[in-house]
């Protein structure tokens, strides 16, 4: 039996794909071999020796100690794409808000007095301050192209706008998804010259915390519109606000209320919405729970933030699964172990992720415990199952 310990309420269809004589689920685990989890900071949290896997049902990590984890030999998963739609949906919607002074205007009828009849004289004589723009013709530039800002970039298209993405890390498989009318940015600072609108899609990290500041607030375009639905210090709030004041920024939409932002009226922030549809949980829980699964019973990884994807089609009598630091000969000397202890390899796959590797072997004969403890003390190996 796998014990899997929730931290977070985990949508049901996806603690359903873990079947019920294989895994015990609940949220007081002893010894879990998993932990699912959503928004629960994992940064202070005592970890068991037994720990293999850990899962965010979303796609941001900065909740979760990755360094702490992968030392241990830990794999850590999470779910890109899966909350895709809704954050791209979120996305368009704030866009609409930004331009139209939705906001402003909500407030504005929430202020009305007296009756309908004069309430009605009193609108058609204030609209006009609450005059906005339309999209098509408008320039997008959305940062970071992963799953989201794919979606988002090519949903911007289809509504008529220009588009323009920076993102230097960005994968094949998503090139090949964007719109081909998608003007690639040559830097930062041209995206944030020429766009009407400008939506952030990255991990917060060093180099992208207060990607707006005072600096750069000066590159931007006259009267633009931003949204923050990634991750809330990727924007300076301070530096924003100055720009609201100065004109310089038009509208802000995001997703990390503050009380600075909250009062001013050319801010529309919600309570971290982004992700939140019945429809984004369930795809995130499946899509980890599936994954958990995977490597838990074949040593499979697909989706990992430490890890390289490996898979490998079972073909031997048994398997054998190396978590180690990527230092030089480890397989030689995983190799050797094998053929002191007489064990044949009957198919491997090997692959690296920054300082972590990973190694799955299928193996001609059944594998020992002696054999694993073996492989468990070469210096550099952090993890070893038998399967």
């Amino acid at each position: 039996m796998y014990n899997i310990q929730t931290l977070n309420a985990i949508s049901p269809k996806g603690l359903n794909r873990l079947p019920a004589d294989r895994y015990t689920v609940s949220d007081h685990a002893i010894d879990a071999d998993a932990i699912l989890l959503r928004s629960f900071k994992l940064h202070d949290y005592p970890f068991s020796d037994n720990l293999l896997a850990v899962a965010r049902a979303g796609s941001g990590t900065n909740n979760v100690p990755i360094e702490t984890l992968s030392e241990r030999g830990v794999v850590v998963f999470n779910a890109p794409g899966a909350n895709a739609n809704a954050v791209k949906e979120l996305v368009l919607a704030g866009m609409l808000i930004g331009c139209r002074n939705i906001g402003p205007a909500m407030d504005f009828v929430r202020g009305l007095q007296g009756t309908d009849a004069e309430m009605s004289v009193v609108v058609e004589a204030s609209k006009k301050q609450f005059t906005g723009f339309e999209l098509p013709g408008r320039t997008l530039g959305v940062i970071g192209l992963g799953a989201i800002g794919v979606k988002i970039a090519n949903a911007a298209r289809s509504l008529g706008m220009n588009v323009i993405g920076y993102d230097p890390t960005i994968t094949i498989e998503r090139a090949w998804q964007l719109d081909s009318d998608v003007e690639a940015a040559p830097n930062l600072d041209a995206l944030l010259a020429q766009s009407d609108f400008i939506t952030f899609h990255v991990p917060l990290i060093d180099s992208t915390r207060n990607l707006i500041n005072t600096a750069s607030l000066q590159k931007l375009k006259d009267g633009v519109v931003l949204l923050n639905f990634a991750r809330d210090g990727i924007l300076d709030d301070s530096a924003v606000l100055a720009g609201l004041e100065s004109g310089k920024v038009y509208a802000y939409v995001c997703d990390f209320p503050s009380n600075a932002l909250r009062a001013n009226p050319r801010v529309v922030t919600l309570p971290h919405l982004g992700a939140t549809t019945r429809e984004a949980e369930e795809n995130c829980a499946i899509m980890v729970a599936d994954q958990v699964r995977d490597y838990l019973e074949n040593g499979n990884i697909c989706n990992s933030v430490n890890l390289p994807n490996v898979k490998l089609r079972r073909t031997g009598l048994a398997r054998i699964a190396v978590v180690n630091q990527n230092n030089p000969d480890m397989l030689g000397k995983i190799s050797h172990v094998l053929g002191q202890t007489g064990v044949n390899i009957a198919h491997m796959l090997n692959d690296s992720k920054g300082n972590m590797a990973y190694t799955l072997m299928d193996v001609d004969s059944v594998v020992n415990e002696d054999t694993r403890v073996a492989l468990a003390a070469i210096p550099g190996v952090l993890k070893v199952r038998l399967l």
